[in-house]
């Protein structure tokens, strides 16, 4: 299977890009390069991770393809990168809103969550698909309940995904040992899909999870190599909590239990100080800012991107779960980001625009170990082509601030997965029917959490 995106913009030039495979095989001059100038002569901004002046670039790379996309008056991007979901809590959407955190999750979310069937969890994830590919989202990081059936999901949409299941003992050794069963379980026999689909352990959190179960998961993670995913300091509430609990601050604690290590890939970490932050970049721990829901459930809003960054951490970006912050919108969570960050320092140069679109891609894809992230020769062709004919994007002097202040997820036109197109013309095949299905299947959900 080929593709030649022909005339798509990128450094602000007209260029072609030859997709074969699952990879992008040539990065030429368009035919008709004609790359889009200043007043003072210059090109347009380029797109942060692509190489300037890329080597490689070969007049005589092929021009057939199975597929020819038109890019004319469209700038090519790669995938974003939602490295915290809970996929198919798109059925919870604007459901238990309004409320603190603890209260949402004991009393909305925990009682329908125990209901839930694979059927629920595979259109949840499936509308979850639709709702990312819409919004440019071409990998991300999910934990939740029965991942197989996400899995069945993402294998039919089309997508890239890590999968960890959600787990908890709540400090009970019967339920510690089930998790453990489960987990020896789930990764004694191979994976039954293809190599979009990985899998993590997923540990839920300090508040629900005992340090024996922390330390056992950790371990069973680094002897498998695999990631493993965990809130941790999401609210002032769980810090309390912890130093009632541990006697020390979140980090610290999971520093005393020895977990971390580069496996480790924290939700939220608001509530840090200096030498917490030195602990996370001395063990390789990678973080996830999740701006939507830390403002809409009043968790926090300090998060220290600038001091991890600076110490060394690998910083990305996360929507969280639709029931917390009701979208799945990547593209909205870089300027949410962006803002928060300017607004809470009172520094406007604090985290600019290139700085959030390196954070939703090339940071998410050295979380992952994928190589993707960059528009580039031998990076696996998960791209999105953005739609320049919109008001949002005219006048078009800085294309990246244009994206990220600007735009929403409804900028992009076509959206190409592993080397296969999932989206074009702002359609993804089948969404009528999701949407349709899913709804129902929130419905009954709920008929049957309150019978």
């Amino acid at each position: 299977m080929s593709i030649l995106l022909k005339s798509v913009e990128l450094e602000g030039r007209e260029t072609d890009i030859y997709i074969e495979g699952d990879r992008i095989a040539h990065i030429i001059p368009s035919v008709s390069c004609s790359g889009v100038e200043k007043p003072d002569g210059r090109h347009e901004n380029p797109v942060p991770g692509v190489p300037a002046g890329q080597s490689g670039l070969r007049a005589d790379a092929p021009h057939k393809a199975d597929t020819v996309i038109d890019g004319r008056r469209k700038a090519v991007i790669p995938g974003l990168i939602n490295m915290h979901t809970h996929a198919a809590m798109t059925l919870f959407r604007g459901y238990g809103d309004d409320m603190p955190l603890m209260p949402w999750l004991e009393e909305k979310i925990w009682p329908n969550e125990a209901k839930l069937t694979d059927e629920d969890v595979y259109w949840g994830a499936k509308l979850a698909c639709v709702e990312m590919l819409h919004s440019g989202t071409t990998t991300f990081f999910d934990m939740y309940h029965k991942p197989d059936a996400t899995a069945q999901a993402v294998e039919e949409m089309g997508l890239r995904a890590i999968l960890s299941e959600a787990c908890f003992d709540h400090f009970r050794p019967e339920l510690a040992e089930r998790s453990k069963q489960n987990i020896r379980r789930r990764f004694a026999t191979p994976s039954a899909y293809g190599s979009r689909i990985r899998h993590a352990l997923g540990p839920h959190a300090i508040y629900t999870v005992s340090g024996e179960l922390l330390q056992w998961s950790c371990d069973f993670a680094k002897e498998n190599d695999l990631p493993v995913h965990l809130h941790l300091a999401e609210t002032m509430g769980e810090t309390e909590q912890s130093l009632t609990r541990f006697g020390t601050t979140p980090v610290r604690y999971l520093h005393q239990l020895g977990v971390l290590s580069p496996n480790l890939v924290l939700a939220h970490v608001l509530y840090v100080d200096e030498e917490e932050i030195a602990m996370l970049a001395d063990n390789g721990v990678k973080v996830v800012h999740n701006p939507a829901s830390n403002m809409k459930l009043a968790s926090g809003y300090r998060f220290r991107y600038q001091e991890m960054k600076k110490a060394g951490i690998t910083v990305t970006l996360g929507t969280d779960g639709c029931s917390s912050s009701n979208n799945l919108d990547m593209i909205e969570t870089m300027k949410l980001a962006s803002l928060l960050g300017k607004v809470w320092r009172e520094d406007p140069q604090a985290l600019p625009c290139d700085e959030m679109l390196y954070a939703a891609t090339r940071a998410g894809a050295d979380a992952t170990g994928l190589k993707t992230g960059l528009v580039a020769e031998g990076y696996l062709a998960d791209l999105c082509l953005i739609d320049l004919n919109l008001p949002v994007f005219t006048p078009n002097f800085n294309f990246v601030s244009n994206l990220v202040f600007a735009a929403n997820g409804s900028s992009v036109d076509t959206v190409i997965c592993n080397g296969q197109v999932v989206m074009r013309g702002r359609k993804v095949a089948g969404e009528e029917l999701i949407m349709e299905q899913t709804a129902r299947t929130a419905y009954n959900l709920m008929k049957r959490s309150h019978s």
